[in-house]
């Protein structure tokens, strides 16, 4: 049975509804990259955070992940991570600069344009 709301990787339509999962510092990130350009290393970042810690790469149609949705799956995620909120940061932290290195190794952006 296909769910409407999978994709094939964690949606950014999806980051505002992770807000209030957990305590100040997640809020806080959540904020950060919903400010952010769509297509930001945050954003990207974010996007690969989340992807990572709900294994959509291991998600195919045919999962229970999938069957529920990304939305449940992310929220499950993200209230069930046994870290805390700072680990969280600092996982997203590296998932900017992985992001980063990327772009600028495959050309797609000038060093001088990377904050």
């Amino acid at each position: 049975m296909y769910h409407g709301d999978t994709e094939v990787l964690f949606p950014v339509r999806l980051i505002p509804s992770l807000r209030h999962l957990r305590g100040p510092e997640w809020q806080a990130l959540v904020e950060q990259v919903q400010q952010a350009a769509p297509t930001s290393p945050a954003v990207l970042g974010f996007v690969l955070l989340m992807a990572r810690l709900a294994n959509c790469a291991g998600c195919s149609m045919d999962t229970f992940r999938a069957m529920r949705g990304c939305a449940q799956c992310s929220s499950r995620v993200v209230e069930r991570f046994r870290g805390s909120d700072a680990e969280l940061v600092r996982q997203w932290q590296a998932a900017v600069e992985e992001v980063k290195a990327f772009l600028k190794s495959h050309g797609l952006m000038a060093s001088e344009e990377l904050p």
